[in-house]
């Protein structure tokens, strides 16, 4: 069940700045917001303060949401330079892939009410994927529920999450994928030959990498460094690669088995 679907709301939104909407992310939920029935107002860069007023307050009326849509390294100079010309009760919201630090950020930076989000999904929504958005509350009451709406009118699907919650999974979910990727494809490379012995399971994942380094590899870099977890969950899955160096491939595969068996 969406946020959005549970308990009632104090604080509603009917305008929203998207900020950082030339990048890919910005521009689909300006598309999205649009369409389904926000006023939503643009902002990219040059910041200056001409455009910041204009995008904060449109022909009809003050943004009730300013929605930071750019790279998580720039998420507190962004939020510093909007803050002086919030206006008064708007949210002020993220897009970052991590939450921890932002939402951290958002906080120090702006008194008023805060929500971190991160839509699971890129630019290009595959078909039949189920658009999923985590919404993490910061500050205000009612502003994550706000927020949670906002993303559900849109066509999404919202869950509540903490920050801490959220940067756990994550780790796993982009770091770690990541990181076991990478070695895994490193190591191959120290084997003579081996792109003559391709299976397709071998080529599936080698097809699964591609995009990932070829063209995100900077962005899951980014993301990876600035979760504060992934450290963590490195050295826990070095564990199971010492079970695995110990012959006990028997239990990491019924370990591995519980998505299917826990989550059916």
């Amino acid at each position: 069940m969406s946020m959005a679907a549970r308990g009632s709301r104090s604080m509603s939104v009917r305008t929203i700045a998207v900020v950082g909407a030339r990048g890919q992310m910005g521009a689909l939920f300006v598309r999205a917001f649009h369409k389904a029935g926000y006023v939503v107002t643009s902002l990219d860069r040059p910041y200056t303060d001409e455009a910041i007023r204009a995008a904060f307050s449109g022909l009809e009326g003050p943004a009730d949401l300013v929605l930071i849509s750019v790279p998580v390294t720039a998420t507190r100079e962004v939020a510093e330079r909007l803050v002086p010309f919030m206006p008064q009760g708007a949210i002020l919201c993220d897009v970052c892939s991590v939450k921890v630090n932002p939402l951290a950020q958002m906080l120090e930076t702006y008194s008023g009410p805060v929500v971190g989000t991160h839509p699971l999904f890129g630019p290009v929504i595959p078909e039949g994927f189920e658009p999923r958005v985590a919404v993490t509350p910061g500050r205000g009451e009612g502003a994550a529920e706000a927020v949670s709406d906002v993303f559900a009118r849109a066509g999404f699907t919202t869950f509540a999450s903490t920050a801490e919650e959220h940067d756990r999974a994550m780790a796993v979910v982009q770091g770690l994928n990541f990181i076991t990727t990478v070695a895994y494809l490193a190591a191959a490379r120290q084997t003579p030959g081996i792109e003559n012995f391709r299976t397709p399971s071998f080529e599936r994942r080698l097809e699964a990498a591609r995009k990932m380094l070829t063209k995100d590899r900077e962005l899951f870099q980014l993301i990876a460094e600035d979760n504060p977890f992934l450290l963590e969950t490195v050295r826990q899955f070095t564990a199971y690669l010492d079970l695995a160096a110990g012959g006990d491939l028997d239990l990491l595969s019924a370990r591995a088995s519980w998505w299917w068996r826990d989550m059916a």
